[in-house]
């Protein structure tokens, strides 16, 4: 096995660094896994930029990354499902106790979560990190690497899906074509719904959305007012749509969702704003449009899984842009720059194919 363990190291607000660190040694119930491959996300690089998200902020030297697959090397003494060489993809959302957040199934809302790249627990942006094995799944030897690290994102699309409820035939309107907003047009697709509107600045991110399955792509403007697009939304589906998910946490993008989803519908509200948004509150109350939150996700591996392995989701088209971990921070300003879809970064010297 190598020694070095090259690691994406965030010192603080603007001070990302490859340094070595050493190689950690599971615990009874933990895997040393060889990291393969790992997808930037969007939070990893707001913590480079901010050195903070809301109320979790850098205080001291944190690993970034939380998009992970990779390769069990070594097994703790009480590990039963997994094995040396087993292919994994990594939840990286792991419960301290067991609260009532984890005895209801809710373990992502457990207030002393672990999770990846979240300060102040470390991500697994390196070349070998050991994690609970109950939160490494295997991969079906159909399924590469790459897949396995965008299992997360896809887990926000199931959760977002989930917490709408979409079903055979519902209208399903999504705020936002970056990845969160694609995977949850994947999602939304496979599980059943029959017509969806996506929307974007971007043109270039609409003609993806239109490649992966969107009936309508809709390019919005700065400009436009809430009510004026929830208008062009009913229009493009000759009717509301009964789920709206918002993926851009903007307020005029959070003020359409609620204008355009018909009474009765659900708001499902994924992406992050201002801590304060205005919103047109009294319009939901009257109509009956539920406001409902999504924080990460929980039990969605194994679905994400399935849905893989069956082919009922491609998530492939989704990697744009690929780097070697020696070039990370190239990598990440790649990344700021909103230069395609997903980077991702091969931490496998000996192996850097998807």
């Amino acid at each position: 096995m190598e020694k070095e363990n090259l690691s994406v190291v965030l010192h603080s607000q603007g001070d990302l660094r490859l340094e070595q660190r050493p190689i950690p040694e599971p615990g009874p119930n933990e895997v040393l896994l060889q990291m393969h491959s790992v997808g930037i996300c969007g939070s990893d690089v707001h913590y480079w930029q901010n050195g903070r998200i809301g109320d979790f902020v850098v205080k001291k030297p944190m690993v970034l990354g939380h998009e992970a697959a990779g390769r069990v090397v070594k097994v703790g003494s009480a590990v039963k499902n997994l094995k040396e060489g087993d292919r994994v993809a990594v939840e990286p959302g792991v419960p301290r106790e067991m609260d009532e957040f984890f005895k209801s199934g809710n373990y992502n809302l457990s207030p002393t979560i672990f999770f990846c790249a979240t300060p102040p627990d470390d991500g697994n942006l390196c070349r070998f990190y050991k994690h609970s094995a109950n939160f490494c799944y295997k991969l079906p030897d159909n399924v590469t690497y790459e897949e396995g690290a965008l299992i997360e994102p896809l887990s926000v699309g199931i959760h977002a899906c989930r917490r709408a409820g979409v079903t055979l035939g519902s209208s399903v309107l999504i705020c936002g074509a970056g990845p969160i907003g694609l995977v949850c047009l994947l999602v939304a697709k496979a599980m059943g719904s029959s017509q969806v509107v996506i929307t974007d600045l971007s043109a270039d991110r609409l003609v993806m959305a239109k490649e992966l399955g969107a009936d309508f792509p809709l390019t919005v403007k700065r400009e436009d007012g809430p009510e004026e697009l929830a208008k062009r939304v009913q229009g493009l589906l000759g009717a509301q749509p009964h789920i709206t998910i918002e993926c851009t946490g903007v307020e005029s993008s959070v003020q359409t969702a609620i204008y355009a989803t018909r009474p009765g519908g659900v708001v499902v509200l994924v992406g992050m704003g201002a801590a304060m948004t205005t919103v047109p509150l009294l319009n939901a109350a009257i109509r009956e449009v539920d406001i409902r939150g999504v924080f990460r996700y929980c039990n969605t591996w194994p679905m994400a899984i399935a849905m893989l392995a069956s082919k009922k989701v491609n998530v492939a088209p989704l990697v744009t842009h690929r780097f070697p971990l020696e070039q990370a921070v190239q990598a990440f300003e790649t990344t700021r720059q909103g230069q395609g879809i997903k980077v991702m970064l091969k931490c496998d010297k000996t192996d850097q194919n998807p």
